[in-house]
């Protein structure tokens, strides 16, 4: 196993292992075992960036299934070695974290189970290269984020946020795997290297515009964008670590790689450059604006990460724009855009990390978020008030902190792009700068909100009376770290740029013949600009509507609750359980006889009918085989049974009966020379026959039926119309010569499958995929079984309404 591989496989290696071992381990220990794995991993992939920040790219194969061009391809890349470092390296912080932040009386093997489930799904996006294991992955993420959002299922409110989630983010994620298909269809290869490399082969497809369309759907709903952004405020019911790994680091910065992993393949697209632009800036907006109106701290940073989402995306898409130009040396300063983008996307995981975990340890010294019943505490909590006034001025953008760095080499890119004459941007270009400067105001003001209404001012009396203290060194060291490297950036942001940004840029663009000439130097000061104009705008104008907050905030009352996207998202499942529970009730009648009615009476309908709308009903009986008199004895035998059961007056004779059936198509079996489905037959008759007297023994007499006539009569109509269907049938598909049978393919079974049974090699071989499924639907069938046998629910378990 190349290392690669072990990097993705260990979290889960981990995860399986926990459940059998975590009995033996005590609860305060399990964390400290559980935080090895990502700390390993962290330091294994360091090793990387060297090598990679000279070029090397680390690619393996593993084959699964040539003939599909299925493989487990792993490529590691600037790109990906970017996002397993965060991934690895958040998670080492956040698991350390968890170790003070979780009570032992929390169900602590379950959370880092999901949490290393979650880990191992991550790196296994970021470093496939197969579109469908990327895909598997993917959405993978989403199942582990519902299991961890739901951790604190005895809340409604989590349990809600789980759901909506996972309702938005699966149903991007099956629209994206529409895209990957139409790539397969355009390319003949489900492999990324390969389809850039075929890019102007399929850039003319007629399935190439939609393809691009259903992956970016994937990767907003994914990365929060509006109006997807929904499920990332009702998220925060999760517990603090999950809120700061998952919302900050990781799995909102899946659909980030995905753009960018992409952008060499649709990047020359008008409609990608704008789609992208205009549906991040709009994102940043609506998110930082947003912000300001929350009083849970958890929901201002919720909105704060949709808006920095936005402002992410919004640079990948400018940045798109030298990939259509090509490559030249006045086109190169159209790629910092997307360097910008790289930069800040380290940089947001850093300072937005230690704001959640700062808000975390808020809510657990004082017991609340809500900032209309706190204030004051920077006396009382000094270290977390030092996390959250740098990491909130980082993500204001102010020196001497990485998130002026990155928010400078933004509003450049902005005013960059209001310089090209192409995709319209003469007409609406000076609207971006113009948004991107509004939204980076609110930006400034809510970052003042969370310092201000935490820290500052008067402590309540009703936080006097709990005698709140500092948190233990265990839950301040993560965001410590955390903020430290937002300082450092600041100082030594070139490091970064040429060790990990550098390589990375030649992921994004790898026509491009130099990684040098895309990597700016990043300095503090450049000058009296007007980037920096800009900046002291948002400063000045930031605290004036700061100051006036209570005057100007009305605003938000125009917008009213009924027609907010949650509101109609609520709208809309709700409606759609209506309508579900309506339909249901209406054939869910409780009687075996109705279902039977359903199933026959579509069966007709949809295959006779099928059948008579294209005339392919034929019977010619002379090339039929002579039918020999024990065979008619048979039928006779059958047909005798099959009436006789209808007018059985008990269940032994009737099972006595329905044996006599089994049997003979047993002998039937025999007679056309099928031995080994004969004994099947025998066999299943058998134990069938034998279960059913013995059930039957049980219950009560057989009555007669209560029907009406009108009932009894179309009962029978629809059994002759069902019998007659599958007899034409039957007589069709023996003397169909339209097409090949197929059956000549199977015979040469010995060949292709390696067995001389074609029965035993289509079961085992031709419909293996089938036959796994049916295994894997029945092993969940047991679990579940098994699950509600074993469950003991305790009284107050489940709070139903909170």
């Amino acid at each position: 196993m190349t290392i690669d591989i072990a990097i993705i496989l260990t979290p889960f290696i981990m995860a399986a292992l926990i459940p059998i071992f975590y009995r033996r381990l005590r609860k305060n220990v399990i964390g400290w075992v559980v935080l090895i794995i990502p700390v390993s991993l962290f330091l294994l992939l360091t090793t990387y960036i060297p090598r990679v920040a000279k070029g090397e790219v680390f690619s393996h194969t593993y084959e699964w299934i040539p003939s599909f061009h299925l493989n487990f391809t792993t490529y590691i890349d600037g790109l990906s070695l970017i996002f397993s470092l965060l991934i690895t390296g958040v998670g080492s912080l956040v698991i350390l974290y968890s170790i003070f932040y979780l009570s032992v009386k929390e169900s602590l093997h379950h959370f880092y189970c999901y949490l290393l489930l979650f880990m191992g799904a991550m790196l296994g996006v970021v470093f496939s290269d197969n579109l469908m294991v990327l895909y598997a992955f993917w959405e993978l993420t989403s199942v582990s984020s519902f299991l961890l959002i739901a951790f604190w299922h005895h809340r409604k409110a989590s349990r809600a946020g789980a759901r909506k989630s996972m309702t938005i983010t699966v149903s991007g994620g099956v629209a994206m795997l529409v895209g990957f298909l139409m790539l397969y269809a355009m390319s003949g290869t489900f492999s990324i290297r390969e389809i850039i490399n075929s890019i102007d082969a399929i850039s003319g497809h007629v399935l190439f515009i939609p393809a691009l369309l259903l992956v970016l759907l994937g990767a907003f709903t994914k990365s929060a964008q509006f109006p997807f952004h929904i499920w990332l405020p009702d998220a925060m019911e999760a517990p603090t670590p999950v809120s700061s790994y998952l919302h900050s680091a990781t799995m909102v910065k899946a659909g980030i790689y995905l753009v960018a992993r992409f952008t060499p393949i649709f990047g020359g697209e008008m409609i990608w450059f704008w789609t992208i632009t205009g549906v991040g800036l709009f994102t940043l907006f609506w998110g930082s604006f947003n912000a300001v109106r929350q009083v849970d701290l958890k929901a201002i940073l919720a909105y704060s990460t949709v808006s920095q989402l936005g402002l992410i995306m919004s640079l990948l898409g400018l940045g798109s724009v030298a990939v259509y130009l090509g490559y030249s040396t006045e086109t190169v300063i159209y790629t910092q855009a997307t360097f910008a983008a790289l930069f800040h996307l380290i940089n947001h995981s850093t300072f937005k990390g230690a704001l959640f975990m700062m808000v975390g340890i808020v809510d657990h010294e004082i017991g609340t978020r809500d900032i209309r019943r706190l204030g004051g505490l920077m006396t009382i909590l000094p270290f977390t008030f030092t996390i959250a006034i740098i990491g909130c001025f980082s993500m204001a953008g102010l020196p001497p902190f990485n998130g002026f760095l990155s928010k400078e080499m933004f509003f450049a890119a902005v005013l960059n792009i209001t310089e090209l004459n192409i995709f319209s941007i003469q007409n609406i270009g000076l609207l971006i700068p113009i948004i991107a400067w509004f939204a980076s105001v609110f930006t400034f003001v809510y970052c003042l909100i969370i310092v201000s209404k935490t820290f500052l001012g008067k402590m309540k009396p009703d936080i006097v009376e709990k005698n709140p203290h500092e948190a233990p060194f265990g839950m301040l060291l993560p965001p410590f770290i955390l903020i430290g490297l937002v300082i450092a950036i600041f100082f030594f942001p070139n490091l970064l740029g040429e060790y990990i940004l550098q390589p990375a840029m030649l992921s994004v663009y790898p026509t491009f013949p130099s990684a040098e000439e895309m990597t700016p130097h990043i300095s503090a000061w450049h000058g009296f600009n007007t980037e920096l104009l800009m900046t002291f705008g948002v400063v000045v104008l930031g605290i004036i509507l700061y100051r006036f907050l209570k005057y100007w905030s009305k605003i938000y009352r125009l917008f009213p609750k009924q027609w907010t996207l949650n509101a109609i998202y609520e709208k809309v499942i709700t409606s759609s359980e209506n309508v579900s529970e309506s339909l249901t009730k209406r054939y869910m009648s409780g009687h075996l006889t109705h279902y039977f009615v359903y199933i026959y009476v579509s069966f007709v309908v949809i295959v006779a009918g099928t059948f008579i709308a294209l005339d392919t009903f034929e019977w010619n009986p002379t090339n039929d085989a002579v039918i020999e008199n024990y065979e008619l004895i048979l039928v006779f035998v059958m047909i005798f049974a099959a009436v006789a059961i209808l007018f059985a007056k008990s269940r032994i004779t009737t099972v006595l009966l329905n044996g006599v059936l089994g049997y003979s198509v047993a002998f039937f079996f025999v007679i056309f020379r099928a031995p080994d489905l004969a004994l099947t037959q025998l066999v299943v008759e058998s134990v069938t026959t034998a279960l059913y007297l013995i059930c039957f023994k049980f219950l009560a007499e057989l009555k007669p039926e209560q029907s009406t006539k009108r009932v009894k009569i179309s009962n029978g109509l629809i059994s002759v119309f069902v019998g007659a269907t599958v007899t034409l049938i039957g007589l069709t598909v023996v003397n169909y010569d339209k097409f090949k049978s197929i059956s000549s393919y199977f015979e040469d079974s010995y060949n292709l499958a390696g067995g001389k049974n074609i029965v035993n090699t289509i079961l085992g071989d031709f419909r293996a995929f089938d036959t796994m499924l049916e295994v894997v639907v029945l092993f969940i069938a047991g679990l579940g079984v098994f699950a509600l046998i074993k469950l003991k629910a305790k009284k107050g378990d489940v709070d139903i309404e909170n």
